[in-house]
């Protein structure tokens, strides 16, 4: 049988015309790679002659790496490929153009001018104009009545620019998420050793026969062989969906995927694939990098059940895992969903129903006043010649329908968010946030807990041994050699020079009189320094017992605390440790006296020692260390049997290592108790430090009642007597929490499941989380916001993260809070302009066609108002440069509701005073001017001066309502800081040249005629009244104003239930509002928006018609289960299309209701297979972990 990776190899690879340069071709190394275990060590000595041998092949040495030679990397490129799998094309502007064009409300105006300009340009035969009674009224408006084409040319025209601005907003989402990949891509380095020198290389650049150096936390880059592992463990569960750590020797199982996990452990290998030919590649391909191989697959899918089951689970799963590898973007259905998109997408919907009603009412009773007067009233006949007339006018009045529809709708609400999300992330950038998944910049805002490590985050991570107790004797100051006995000094340097990572080194400093340069773990480089200090010298010891000469060795991880070296010595083996000092003192039965003599250490002596040593050293803010060795004789221990060889050690010294708190943190964390978060500390270190690093930051504050908890204890408080966590006993403990010490991941991730869970408190809690290790990940998944360490974060916390620390500081946190209330606050000041503007002309256009049959604003002037001053304004709005009175609020919480009753009252305030100068312009306004009267026109009259002021003045009270819109809290103070946002001021002066235009030049396209300086001025006047009645609005308080609603809420307490907790993984506002293009803006898409609207107004249509039967929903807003299910448009990638076949067949198989955490309710199974896919892929799009899908199909 042919492997499916013979079938992926593309068909112009060279690997077959240059097979002559290296001992192997691409082909074999594939083969090669798709063995495992026992195969594969027998395929390497059969085939190869053993690894040493197929290095050899390679042209590569096993110990200097490759050479770096320019030429010889371009060759390796050509025969193996590059290290790239190469990335989906972006969509071209035209798509763009074309998906733009399918906006409902578009398409309906599209047509309707279509009609409009058909109509125009029909004349009736005969002069017959007359008795329809309805045409153009005097014989010298001929020549306009020709013009009527020029409306429907007009309405056309608005609709292509608007879709061209759509698409090109698009396309630049577009190109600032490439720039934001390739960013987080060349961010990615891996440790290569070339020329016998370890570099960090771009990912990219690797080739075949390269020897990669790996260690804990390290996401392997391109599949290889093992050449030199030290107790190495893999996570391959993104491979096998087998969520055991692999063990990895040379004896055993030599074989480094791709895409795999190092969670334990370190060793060196050769790189034997690159991208499209790794496994990881190949599964890519296979899944169809293409499009046309998607649709050949789907057809492959259809037709073999067996093959649908084989490729389902790794599309499910594989294809996610290599999309986030690729684009770091395309996220799993991860936690609840984004707050502020939840919020916005009831309210769009919401208003989006309303409009669709108002216009519907508008078109009736036009058509109806329409024909009751001429037809009842007047008692016309219906002629025949007279139809085209009759029609014209019901367009005109579809017409007018459709523009209130468009005004409802408020499309800028997306692009506002988009512009704001986009902003923010490159003014992060600056900042040192590299943000991931942009939502997280939104949520940031709503944090109310931030879960902080220390080491690094708020200490300098710049780690010095400053006191040692060595001998009898505690030292406060680092002992000068001659002071210890050599046996001492010999087993302290050997010790620590051996039992450490030979990756870990000190260099010297790069400029002179710096401090050295530490380079890999920083403990490891302290007790470096310290041998450099007692003046020795651990490059000598290292060069004596080089990393192939250590027996065992047992790497350090959060389970063990501690780390140990197994080296041969004459007469037996020597095991050097060093861990954590009350975990290491536990196993050590002896110590060394001042002689270097190995005496009997009891539990009182160490109690004693814990007493005297390890508590004053913890108590000022110093980690402490124990060193310990033990000597085997001659006869093999059982190496694998750790609690039998980690004891009877014999302790050398224990070292106090200080980590000073980074010195801009105590303002940090400051700021953050004045903006109303807390900060917890989580660390893995022993209570005492911790406590007096906490109340160094700040954390802690003396006189407070909180809690500091170490690992064991906090378990023993929230876990019952089965062991498992109750939410009552954690409540009681989280609220005074502030130091989690000694803590596991496990804990770390209890802890923020828990916060977030919990509903005690007035506010359901948003969490941040920060992390560097590998075991950090379900931590920052589960977090609202996952921080990882840009410098000292392992790749796996980094995958799991939703941002960067590119400097890991925590003060970049605090800019991201307010980077984030920012985005919250500038999409809350474009919300009280856009809705506004939206109430205003919605009203306008409704009472106005219903009194005068025509509406006083025109369709291209509603479409002015509505799209172009709409994008420009949430252009000018989303860009306000956040102020550090951001930091001196609470934070709103998820329940806060989007538009506050302050917002609404501004609203409807100047809602108010906007309509009585339209309507008293629209009604009195020609004998105020002296000017003739625009109400009631014939069908192809000329522009009116009445209407022309009605239409400058709207748009100039707009104009200055954009000002007033700036502040939201009900500050007076509109100006503060305009002229720091160059772009408002500019936006402003731009739409105001451009309404002089319209009026003065806009002419029969624009409904306008000229109007005389004192108009202008009188319309001016009317819109700076703008600024004056919005202070008087300011002036009257909120809370007298009991009858304000708030608008937009979250989700409400009482809908957080069990079951909820899954449930917003499938959140309506991703389903409604997700792009497929650009999975990673998750912006709210005016498109699918009103497709949305169209769709929510026939569901409810439908609901009376049909009750569904199971209907429990939990989102107050929509009550249709089905409503998730029947998206449309373009989609994910890789899931998408094989759900999209899956919900096709859910009718074929009996009835079955989608529970919100992704079960699924039993149901008649009619196709065994098809439904058991259906079941794995659903689940695997739902589910939190990435494991579910192959675990399930298994």
């Amino acid at each position: 049988m042919t492997s499916p990776a013979e079938r992926a190899l593309p068909a112009n690879s060279p690997g077959e015309s240059r097979e002559g340069d290296f001992g192997c071709t691409v082909m074999d190394l594939r083969k090669l790679m798709e063995l495992r275990s026992g195969d594969a060590i027998d395929q390497i000595h059969a085939h190869y002659g053993g690894v040493a041998n197929l290095c050899s092949r390679l042209k590569t040495n096993p110990v200097e790496g490759l050479s770096g030679n320019p030429a010889d990397l371009e060759r390796r490129k050509q025969v193996f490929g590059q290290n790239l799998i190469p990335p989906k094309k972006p969509k071209t502007f035209l798509e763009l153009v074309w998906e733009a064009l399918q906006d409902v409300t578009l398409i309906i105006l599209e047509i309707a001018a279509i009609i409009s300009l058909v109509l125009s340009f029909y004349r009736p035969p005969g002069e017959e104009n007359e008795q329809c009674g309805l045409a153009v009224s005097t014989p010298e408006d001929e020549g306009e009545a020709e013009a009527g084409w020029i409306e429907g040319a007009a309405i056309l025209f608005s609709v292509i620019i608007v879709v061209l601005v759509t698409a090109f907003n698009d396309w630049s989402k577009e190109k600032q998420f490439r720039g934001l990949q390739n960013r987080i891509e060349k961010e990615q380095k891996f440790s290569i050793i070339r020329n016998g020198h370890i570099i960090q290389l771009p990912v990219a650049e690797i080739v075949v026969g390269d020897i990669a150096q790996i260690k804990y936390g390290d996401l392997l880059p391109a599949d290889g062989i093992l050449i030199q592992g030290n107790d190495l463990k893999i996570d391959e569960s993104s491979l096998t969906g087998e969520s055991d750590h692999v063990k990895k020797s040379l004896e055993r199982d030599p074989m480094l995927l791709s895409g795999t996990h190092v969670m334990e452990g370190s060793g060196r290998m050769v790189v034997t694939a690159v991208g499209v030919n790794s496994q990881t590649g190949i599964i890519f391909t296979l899944l169809g990098a293409s499009e046309g191989e998607e649709q050949e697959k789907k057809k492959k899918a259809k037709t073999q059940d067996g093959v649908a089951l084989e490729i389902q689970p790794l599309n499910s799963q594989e294809g996610m895992d290599n999309e986030e590898k690729e684009k770091k973007a395309a996220k799993l259905p991860k936690k609840e969903k984004s707050v502020l998109q939840g919020k916005l997408t009831r309210l769009a919907v919401q208003i989006g129903k309303a409009g669709l009603i108002m216009s519907a009412i508008t078109v009736l009773i036009l058509i109806l006043y329409f024909v009751i007067d001429n037809f009842v009233i007047q008692r016309k006949p219906w002629l025949a010649e007279c139809t085209p007339i009759y029609i014209q006018y019901f367009v005109k009045f579809f017409i007018i329908g459709v523009t209130v529809l468009v005004v409802a709708v408020p499309e800028g609400l997306p692009l506002a968010v988009t512009i704001s999300l986009a902003y923010s992330v490159k003014k992060m950038m600056k900042d040192n946030n590299l943000v991931r998944h942009l939502d997280a910049c939104e949520t940031m805002g709503n944090a109310t807990a931030i879960c902080s490590d220390k080491t690094g985050t708020l200490t300098m991570n710049r780690m010095t041994v400053i006191q040692a107790y060595i001998g009898d004797t505690h030292y406060h100051q680092i002992p000068s050699p001659d002071v210890l006995v050599p046996k001492i000094l010999d087993l302290v340097v050997n010790s620590i020079s051996i039992n450490s990572a030979y990756t870990s080194k000190i260099l010297p400093p790069e400029k002179e009189g710096g401090l050295p340069r530490q380079v890999g773990n920083k403990t490891e480089c302290a007790l470096l320094g310290f041998v450099t200090d007692l003046k020795q010298d651990y490059h000598a010891v290292r060069s004596e017992v080089p990393e192939e000469k250590l027996y065992k060795v047992y790497t350090f991880n959060s389970a063990r605390k501690s780390m140990s070296t197994v080296v041969e010595k004459p007469g037996g083996y020597r095991m050097y440790s060093k861990g954590a000092s009350e975990i290491l003192l536990r196993k050590c039965n002896r110590i060394l006296d001042k002689k270097g003599e190995a005496v009997p250490f009891k539990n009182k002596d160490r109690d004693e020692m814990v007493r005297t040593v390890i508590e004053p050293m913890a108590s000022d803010g110093l980690r402490t260390i124990c060193i310990a060795y033990r000597d085997f004789s001659d006869v093999e221990p059982p190496w694998d049997n750790e609690n039998e060889i980690l004891t009877e050690l014999t302790c050398i010294a224990v070292v106090g290592i200080e980590d000073p708190v980074r010195p801009e943190v105590p303002e940090a964390i400051a700021k953050c108790k004045r903006a109303g978060i807390t900060v917890r500390m989580v660390t893995g270190d022993n209570i005492n430090t911790a406590r007096a690093i906490a109340t160094k930051c700040g954390i802690l504050t003396p006189g407070d009642d909180f809690l500091c908890l170490e690992g064991k204890e906090f378990n023993r408080l929230i876990r019952n007597e089965k062991g498992e966590v109750e939410q009552e006993k954690l409540d009681k403990i989280w609220p005074k929490l502030r130091v989690l010490a000694r803590s596991s991941p496990t804990d770390k991730h209890t802890l923020v499941k828990g916060i977030i869970d919990s509903t005690v408190g007035e506010q359901r809690q948003v969490v941040a989380v920060t992390g560097d290790g590998t075991n950090d990940g379900p931590a920052l998944k589960k977090a609202d916001v996952g921080f990882a360490m840009g410098i000292a974060g392992t790749d796996v916390a980094k995958e799991a993260s939703d941002i960067i620390l590119t400097d890991d500081n925590f003060t970049s946190i605090v800019k991201a809070v307010m980077w984030g209330r920012n985005v919250y606050d500038s999409i809350s000041k474009f919300l009280q302009f856009q809705l506004t503007v939206n109430v205003v002309a919605v009203i306008v256009a409704f009472t106005g066609a219903c009194i005068t049959q025509d509406s006083p604003l025109k369709a291209v002037q509603m479409l002015w108002v509505n799209l172009i001053m709409d994008t420009f304004a949430s252009l000018a709005l989303a860009t306000e440069p956040p102020t550090d009175a951001l930091l001196r609020r609470r934070p709103y919480g998820r329940n806060k509701p989007l538009i506050s009753r302050t917002m609404m009252k501004n609203i409807l305030g100047h809602a108010v005073y906007q309509l009585v100068v339209i309507f008293a312009l629209v009604f009195a306004g020609e004998k105020f001017f002296d000017i003739d009267s625009g109400r009631k026109a014939p069908l192809h009259s000329p522009p009116s001066q009445h209407y022309t002021i009605v239409f400058n003045t709207f748009v100039l009270m707009q104009l200055f309502n954009e000002i007033n819109s700036r502040k939201i809290h009900g500050e007076r103070n509109v100006f503060a800081g305009i002229f720091h946002n160059l772009i408002f001021c500019s936006v402003v002066v731009g739409t105001f040249v451009c309404q002089i235009f319209i009026v003065e030049f806009g002419g029969k396209p624009f409904s306008c005629t000229r109007l005389t300086l004192s108009q202008w001025f009188w319309c001016l006047f009317i819109g700076i009244g703008e600024l004056l009645w919005g202070q008087v609005i300011s002036t009257i308080p909120t809370q007298s104003l009991k009858f304000l609603k708030e608008a937009g809420h979250g989700t409400a307490k009482e809908e957080i239930t069990k079951d909820a907790e899954g449930l917003d993984e499938i959140d309506h506002a991703e389903m409604e509002l997700r792009r497929g293009q650009i999975l990673w803006f998750r912006g709210l898409n005016r498109i699918q928006t009103q497709i949305k609207v169209v769709k929510a107004f026939h569901s409810s249509l439908h609901e009376s018609i049909q009750k569904p039967k199971n209907q429990n929903s939990i989102h107050s807003f929509m009550t249709h289960p089905e409503f998730t299910l029947c998206e449309e448009g373009p989609r994910t990638p890789l899931l998408d299309e094989q759900e999209e076949e899956n919900l096709e067949k859910f009718p074929k198989s009996g009835t079955r209701v989608l529970l919100l955490d992704g079960e699924v309710t039993p149901y008649a199974n009619k196709n065994n297979n098809a439904v058991d896919c259906s079941q794995v892929q659903m689940g695997a799009s739902l589910s939190d972990s990435r494991l579910h899908s192959l675990e399930t199909s298994v």
